[in-house]
């Protein structure tokens, strides 16, 4: 069996992004032109799934200053930090005050649905992934 590469779990991803996968607090602003909106959470849970390493939360601000929410990104093992939704900022959006998160154990708390139905989408592309840890 191939190892799975980062560039497949990409674009396995980004073919499972959908409106039924994107985060509640996001979805009136989601379309298929800017996919990755509020699919940060779910996205970097997967990947923490398949090459494990850390969460990474950091702050989220509009361009006039005030607070939006939250923005999750991982850091893999080797230190590297990898976002892969953070192309869905494109109206002068910045994150600050990154810091690092444990993965939740078990059934998340929130959003458990959509991360399920995400990681379903990833495996028919790529087959099995590890099981969340």
């Amino acid at each position: 069996m191939t190892p799975l590469t980062l560039l497949d779990l990409d674009k396995a991803l980004r073919a499972g992004w959908a409106a039924d996968t994107c985060s509640p607090d996001d979805l009136a602003d989601w379309q298929p032109g800017n996919p990755a909106k509020g699919h940060c959470d779910i996205t970097a849970l997967v990947v923490c799934d398949v090459f494990g390493g850390d969460l990474v939360v950091g702050e989220v601000y509009r361009a006039d200053g005030s607070r939006r929410g939250s923005h999750r990104w991982n850091r893999l093992p080797s230190g590297v930090e990898l976002d892969l939704t953070r192309e869905q900022f494109t109206d002068g959006q910045t994150v600050t005050a990154a810091r690092v998160v444990p993965r939740p154990p078990g059934p998340l708390p929130r959003r458990w649905e959509e991360y399920l139905l995400l990681r379903e989408r990833v495996i028919e592309r790529v087959g099995p992934l590890p099981e969340p840890v």
